[in-house]
């Protein structure tokens, strides 16, 4: 019956996760592993979240909102009045982007090294993938990104980028989207850990999407909220496009709590800022400047995923960023955790 699988599955292409933190410490005897190799929040969520998530838990009998209505009405009041959608994690949200707009044969393109997940979910799709490589210092040249992009329905550019960290300044992205005929899905996953708005971009331009996730400086990763940006004549068509009922009542319920608590997320901001400074100061590799909750390493000589395994024997879950396609197997993502899972590594780093 393997015969019925479609060939883009078929093989041992998908997404590449890290090793939990279990495995690591069943393996290695550890009792409390540090985990910093997935970009969480180390923090719980806001106790604003939790309260209204408990609520929403008692109401659970029914189907949620179909349009998130509380959630948009929210996102309103923390960032204006833009159009928004939401979708199970800014996974989600990609998803239903390539569905709505994009036929099977067209071109998708993919600023690379970046997350896997925009190639994955668009070959899924039935699209053509057009890697466009960044250049050796992990910038973006503009001229060659919009040349690809030419006859392409939709294009995917992540700032602050996962795994190198680094941001595209809001005027190249301007001129992307002035010259791009198709839509720009400009992934805005870490940019609360930036000192850059793309928010105004919105106003002048009717290609662009910001994604955005609940996952990281507001802490809900494990409930999956995502949301972005859009214009207004994409929302009905993605409405159209978005599987029923996808976001649950309790997530959309602890995201609007989360956005309440504007107090926890210039904490979580000053964390993290501060120990991202210490990472790119004292670790004992060459490290790449960051934008994000996490900071990009290279570990030459050595590989990625040896100093993974290394760490590991120490208590330490960080990422190999091996199957991030276009990068190569000598840099490890570490992100920014609790004070002791920071100090823990720092302390493994100087001793590898």
């Amino acid at each position: 019956m393997r015969r019925l699988v479609r060939a883009c599955f078929s093989g041992s292409a998908g997404y590449s996760y890290a090793k939990s933190a279990e495995d690591v410490a069943r393996e290695h005897g550890i009792d409390r592993v540090a985990r910093l190799a997935s970009n969480e929040n180390p923090r719980p969520p806001s106790p604003a979240a939790v309260e209204a998530a408990a609520v929403a838990l008692l109401a659970a009998n029914r189907y949620p909102d179909t349009r998130a209505a509380p959630l948009i009405d929210a996102l309103r009041r923390y960032h204006g009045d833009y159009r928004f959608v939401t979708g199970v994690g800014m996974d989600g949200v990609i998803e239903t982007v390539i569905r709505t707009v994009v036929e099977p044969g067209e071109a998708v393109v993919v600023s690379t090294p970046t997350f896997s997940f925009y190639g994955l979910a668009a070959a899924a799709h039935g699209a053509r993938v057009i890697n466009v490589p960044r250049r050796e210092d992990f910038s973006v040249d503009p001229e060659v990104f919009i040349e690809a992009c030419r006859g392409a329905k939709l294009a995917f550019l992540c700032s602050p980028n996962n795994p190198t960290g680094n941001s595209v300044l809001p005027e190249m992205v301007e001129e992307i989207l002035e010259e791009m005929e198709g839509l720009l899905f400009l992934d805005n996953a870490y940019i609360d850990f930036a000192d850059i708005d793309y928010r105004p971009l919105m106003r002048r331009h009717e290609n662009l999407v910001l994604g955005r996730t609940m996952s990281k400086i507001f802490a809900l990763a494990g409930l999956r909220v995502g949301y972005a940006f859009v214009p207004e004549w994409l929302e009905p068509f993605y409405h159209r496009a978005a599987t029923p009922f996808a976001l649950s009542s309790v997530s959309a319920a602890a995201a609007v709590g989360a956005l309440a608590d504007t107090d926890r997320v210039r904490e979580t901001c000053d964390h993290v800022k501060q120990w991202r400074q210490r990472f790119l100061d004292e670790v004992p590799f060459r490290t790449y400047p960051s934008d994000a909750n996490f900071v990009m390493i290279d570990v030459a000589p050595r590989t990625g995923d040896e100093v993974v395994e290394r760490l590991a024997a120490r208590g330490v879950l960080v990422r190999s960023c091996t199957s991030f396609p276009g990068l190569g197997n000598r840099y490890i993502r570490v992100s920014i955790g609790e004070d002791w899972e920071n100090v823990r590594f720092l302390e493994a780093a100087k001793n590898l």
